[in-house]
């Protein structure tokens, strides 16, 4: 496979893009920045989940304390799926939590391989 021998270098950069992008939904909720938010937010997920995707992304991008970090995100969002879409019907694509399910399995999949290269936990270990 072609790719194969850059297969390090893919995976820190999809670590940083999700981490970057995960941030953002704790910003919209925390601050309403870029946007508001489309409804009116219960304040457990405000100042739950605000603050959980907010520095949860900023750990992430940077792999600091990366596997127990994305764990918990990945926990957060199996929460925000069932709570949010999972009642509504059957299929992501139906219910409108692609997203959520897309999330959840990423994380868990950046908990069990690790922060990777680029990342502050390997700075971390060397020293």
């Amino acid at each position: 496979m072609f790719m194969h021998r850059y297969s390090a270098q893919t995976y820190a950069l999809m670590r940083i893009i999700v981490g970057f992008t995960f941030l953002w939904h704790g910003m919209q909720k925390l601050f309403g920045y870029p946007l508001p938010m489309p409804f009116e937010a219960p304040a457990f997920i405000v100042y739950i989940a605000g603050p959980l995707e907010l520095f949860g992304g900023i750990l992430i991008m940077l792999g600091l304390f990366t596997s127990w970090t994305a764990f918990l995100c990945s926990g957060l969002m199996a929460v925000a799926y069932w709570m949010g879409h999972g009642t509504k019907a059957f299929l992501p694509s139906v219910n409108g939590g692609e997203l959520a399910v897309l999330y959840c399995f990423v994380f868990l999949y950046i908990a069990a391989a690790g922060a990777g290269i680029w990342s502050m936990d390997s700075k971390r270990q060397k020293g």
